[in-house]
């Protein structure tokens, strides 16, 4: 938002501030300044010139020669080329910069060079010119600051000017233009009296709001106008005024220059007293014909679904039932608080015009105005929600305006539908809280202090301040603590350690377990990373899952960025691959990432509930390394986490992502806790992966119940431990871990630990089998082992083994 500095000090007459002074303060009370432009920057003694004599130039046909009062005793020569400057020129007032003055830019309006240029006395083909004439494009200006100004040639000032004074300040160019950046929450910002009204705050200044005088004729507008509000949660207040006998005419210089300073081309007196009230109120408004309204009513009613509507910019715009119309007797004449249509729009002609000033609810106009494509800045305004106390004053305001100018005639009355009246909001107020809550010792009556420059009231007897409507921001104690130290200055507030009881704060078990999980990750020389929740549907087609597979089930983003991130994902391999093809065809060797992120599984399709979010422990990796030591990680990550059972695998794991004999699910105490092996190599084609890679995901949630911080001490081993090494001729479909459970069962608790140290297939062992070699370590905690003991395991452990059709090799 923009505001000059002289519109500002309309309501604030006694606010004298540099512009620097000015930003600062302002953004240290909350009212954040981006940032200032001075309009007579670059601008050195220009003053109001009459021209007294013009003569043509002796050796150019398209110069003149003219002689300059300026308000010194002797006129100055000055040769110019405008246009507009001929013989019929004498007695006109025009700016001029003198010998060694300045102006801003070039008259052809481009950009501003950042010193602006410096003018001085000199020959035109061969005659002195001692100083120039301006048009509003060298004096930093430019149309739309001054429509009368003409399109090319010297810009011609009021003849009541006089010459010698200052030019600049009769153009209104001593001024500061100032751009906010307004947050959300300040409704009231968005609005010039908002501005206004904390500038005298800031600076302890009075605050003096429009003067608003009663208007309108002895008719009644009731009887020229209906109007029925059918939607009235989503249109809370509706006033309407009327004027007849309009009179179209430029607005006055001062509304034009304030209007273009906020950056809004003034066009007539009609259009801008409803765009100047906008920016002065906050309140957004419309003039409709009169004339063109059937029925000569106005229905405030929802569209059709399919309506099709041609607005005010020539567009058609689709409609559908959410989007809140405007609407005569016959047909819809606008879109509520966004803009209106070709069919009742003020033209020439105009000769009776309805004058609306509603409010509208701030997210329907918001999701409207995204429906329909059509963002304007009255729907900028009304999305933030607008107070609707404020309607009726604009509206008269702009009535007052019409009279004031000599635009038309007021119809008296107003059609005022406001069925629930919103009132001023009572917020318990006590000083020790806000002081304890700020580290501040301020007295309660200098937070009254507060307050009562910013307008709110306080009730002594129920300790409540009243806030008024147009606040909104303001719920509860900590908003007006808040206020209390802005105004007392930010930078005036102590550093306080917190008060209160200390509690040790500590991460809770889910993140423990998380964190035991990245530090064994990196450990074994994986680096973390991160990929997007949001993914293609293409990617199922890419790891090669089936079309019936529960992972296609996915969650539908509403308003995704575009296919690829269209839907949530339901698996975390596709991340996690895409990131593995990165770095092989970056070049990257020996690449080990891993990843802790969440999966998106709905519970039902269509969405009736919140979908199930598992967080899950991705692994991956390629290059040195195979699926042994991928299986090392997972179970080097167990047993910190204090899962001391040894987990199982199931080969016939059913996951077509991964290589068919090279895969399994991860067992812990009978249950799926994850999956690990070596990427198919299809899919590895698919991610131009031009290496074997390999994967292992657990799943967090499954293994919660399993994980344990308790730690349990035993003590050095007293007593010598006896070591048997065993070598087997096993059939090839017995997995070493079958081997390993007879182990563990029949070991009992003289078995200490067991390790594998030969697998062998070749022409020494029978067919369809492979040689197995283990070494078993045997301890007693309380005697030393006989041999009859370590004997009678051992002949436990080959009967075992003896049933899985394993023998001892000779």
């Amino acid at each position: 938002m923009n505001t000059a500095l002289s519109w500002i000090k309309a309501y604030v007459p006694d606010l004298d501030v540099t512009a620097q002074d000015y930003t600062d303060a302002m953004t240290l009370t909350g009212t954040k300044v981006e940032g200032y432009t001075c309009l007579d920057k670059n601008l050195e003694k220009i003053v109001v010139g009459e021209i007294l004599e013009v003569k043509g130039h002796p050796d150019a046909d398209k110069l003149v020669v003219c002689q300059v009062n300026v308000g010194a005793e002797e006129p100055v020569q000055i040769v110019t080329g405008a246009p507009n400057i001929t013989e019929k020129s004498i007695g006109v007032k025009v700016p001029v910069v003198l010998d060694g003055g300045r102006v801003a830019g070039g008259h052809d309006g481009g950009a501003l060079p950042e010193e602006g240029i410096r003018i001085k006395q000199g020959k035109l083909r061969g005659v002195e010119s001692c100083g120039m004439m301006c048009s509003v494009e060298e004096l930093g200006a430019s149309r739309d600051m001054y429509p009368d100004a003409p399109e090319s040639g010297i810009y011609i000032l009021p003849g009541d000017s006089v010459p010698g004074s200052d030019a600049v300040e009769i153009m209104g160019l001593r001024d500061v233009v100032f751009e906010y950046e307004i947050t959300s929450n300040r409704v009231d910002c968005y609005s010039v009296i908002g501005i206004a009204r904390e500038a005298a705050a800031t600076f302890g200044k009075a605050f003096h709001a429009p003067v608003v005088t009663p208007t309108g004729n002895g008719e009644d507008i009731h009887d020229y106008l209906n109007v029925r509000v059918e939607n009235s949660e989503l249109c809370p207040r509706y006033c309407a005024r009327m004027v007849k006998n309009i009179k179209l005419a430029p607005s006055p210089q001062w509304m034009q220059r304030r209007l273009a300073a906020s950056g809004i081309r003034p066009i007539n007196n009609i259009v801008d007293i409803t765009n100047y009230v906008m920016e002065e109120y906050g309140q957004p408004m419309h003039a409709f014909d009169y004339d063109q309204l059937a029925g000569r009513e106005i229905v405030v009613k929802c569209a059709k679904d399919g309506d099709v509507f041609q607005t005010l910019d020539g567009q058609e715009r689709k409609l559908d039932s959410t989007i809140l119309m405007i609407n005569d007797g016959e047909k819809e004449v606008g879109i509520a608080g966004i803009m209106g249509g070709e069919n009742s729009k003020i033209t020439d002609n105009v000769q009776t015009m309805v004058f609306e000033s509603a409010c509208f609810n701030g997210t329907n106009i918001r999701l409207s105005a995204k429906k329909v494509g059509l963002r304007t800045d009255a729907s900028g305004k009304y999305e933030k929600g607008l107070d609707p106390n404020t309607a009726e004053e604009a509206v008269n305001r702009a009535c007052q305006l019409i009279e004031e100018l000599g635009a038309g005639e007021v119809v008296g009355g107003i059609i005022d539908l406001y069925p629930e009246k919103r009132t001023s909001k009572r917020i318990p107020f006590d000083a020790v809280k806000i002081n304890r809550l700020l580290g501040t010792d301020i007295s309660e009556e200098t937070m009254l202090s507060y307050f009562k420059t910013i307008e709110l009231d306080y009730d002594p007897e129920t300790k409540e301040v009243i806030a008024p409507t147009w606040r909104q921001d303001l719920e509860r104690m900590a908003d007006l603590a808040e206020e209390v130290a802005r105004f007392y200055g930010y930078d005036k507030i102590p550093t306080t350690l917190p008060s209160g009881e200390a509690t040790t704060g500590k991460l809770s078990y889910k993140l423990q377990i998380e964190e035991v999980a990245r530090e064994i990750a990196e450990f074994c020389g994986f680096s973390q990373g991160m990929t997007y929740s949001f993914e293609s549907p293409k990617v199922f087609d890419r790891m090669l899952i089936p079309e019936d597979s529960a992972l296609r089930k996915t969650v539908e983003i509403s308003n995704p960025l575009g296919e690829d991130f269209s839907v949530m994902r339901t698996t975390s391999l596709n991340g996690m691959l895409t990131s593995l093809s990165t770095n092989y065809n970056r070049r990257n060797k020996d690449v080990r990432l891993y990843e802790l992120a969440n999966v998106y599984r709905p519970k039902s399709l269509p969405l009736t509930e919140l979908p199930d979010e598992r967080m899950q422990f991705t692994l991956g990796m390629y290059g040195d390394g195979d699926f042994f030591t991928m299986k090392g990680v997972v179970e080097e990550f167990f047993e910190k986490a204090g899962m001391h059972k040894k987990p199982h695998y199931d080969p016939s794991a059913e996951h077509p992502y991964l290589h068919p004999g090279r895969k399994a699910d991860i067992l812990y105490d009978g249950t799926v806790v994850g999956f690990l092996g070596e990427v198919h190599p299809d899919v590895a084609d698919n991610y131009k992966i031009g290496d074997r890679a390999y994967i292992a995901v657990i799943d967090m949630p499954s293994i919660m119940d399993f994980t344990t911080f308790d730690r349990k001490y035993t003590g050095i081993a007293r007593f010598p431990a006896v070591t048997r090494d065993i070598s087997m001729v096993v059939p090839k479909d017995i997995l070493v871990g079958q081997i390993e459970d007879v182990i563990e069962q029949r070991g009992g608790k003289v078995l200490e630990s067991y390790k594998l140290f030969d697998v062998y297939e070749g022409a020494q062992v029978l067919a369809g089998h492979k040689s197995v070699a283990y070494s078993i370590t045997f301890r007693a905690k309380d005697h030393t082992l006989e041999e009859k003991e370590v004997t009678s395991v051992m002949n436990k452990i080959l009967n075992g083994l003896g049933g899985l059709g394993i023998e001892l090799r000779a």
